[in-house]
């Protein structure tokens, strides 16, 4: 479901010149992280930052500091461009390169990704598009495994994935010693399935909550969407 752009209350990412649309579903994503983020975060990792979007939504949230990290060049291009015009420049670094090659200096409060999908799905033919929706660059067991080592002992985690990918995403979790401590299953519309489950977790383990939203009623978005969209979309 791409917005042709995706309007902040401060700024707006125009997506005619973005390589990657903007979805619904990254969108809500990153307003459910940033009401869900710890209040004391101070340090956060953006694991395949794409264009920003991530990133800026979080940068709205408190005074923190980002690392951006973006394996594409055209997308990195555009995700610099689009902090670049916002009042948080200053605290994110936008990083071009592979994170299992990239040299982190220390260990993050949080982590947050939007990770490649069709892990084992067929590709398409263009390049770009196959390393961002599949897992061709960083597999789902890579990006756990990384996460392990860069996130802090009482840190947090975020991931958006496929619904039917929860199984998957549980047995990795067990083998890097990492406990999924929130799920919130996300719905089309009341008539659909969860199509997408937001995910928190860390070292810790704590008591295990479910969440549910429902993205749309008919052809209105349902109350709990604008809930969590309002502070970024503009005519919400």
């Amino acid at each position: 479901m791409p917005n042709p752009y995706f309007r902040f209350k401060q700024f707006v990412i125009y997506q005619d010149r973005c390589a990657m649309k903007v979805t619904t579903d990254a969108c809500l994503f990153g307003a459910w992280v940033a009401h869900h983020i710890p209040a004391e975060t101070t340090t956060v990792l953006d694991v395949g930052a794409g264009t920003g979007l991530l990133t800026l939504m979080i940068a709205q949230t408190g005074n923190r500091l980002i690392d951006a990290v973006e394996i594409q060049e055209a997308d990195y291009q555009q995700a610099a461009e689009n902090i670049a015009q916002t009042n948080w420049q200053a605290s994110i670094r936008p990083i071009q390169g592979d994170v299992l090659q990239v040299v982190f200096q220390k260990k993050y409060d949080v982590i947050i990704s939007n990770p490649p999908f069709y892990e084992t799905d067929l590709k398409g033919g263009q390049p770009p598009k196959n390393i961002a929706h599949h897992s061709e660059a960083l597999s789902l067991r890579e990006l756990l495994s990384f996460i392990g080592r860069q996130l802090k002992a009482d840190g947090t985690f975020f991931l958006l994935l496929p619904a039917r990918r929860e199984a998957e995403l549980n047995r990795q979790l067990e083998c890097q010693g990492m406990y999924l401590n929130t799920c919130c299953y996300v719905h089309q519309t009341e008539k659909h399935g969860p199509f997408r489950i937001m995910v928190a977790g860390g070292f810790e383990k704590r008591p295990y909550r479910e969440e549910r939203i429902v993205i749309r009623s008919g052809n209105m978005y349902t109350p709990e969407f604008n809930a969590l969209l309002q502070p970024y979309y503009l005519h919400l």
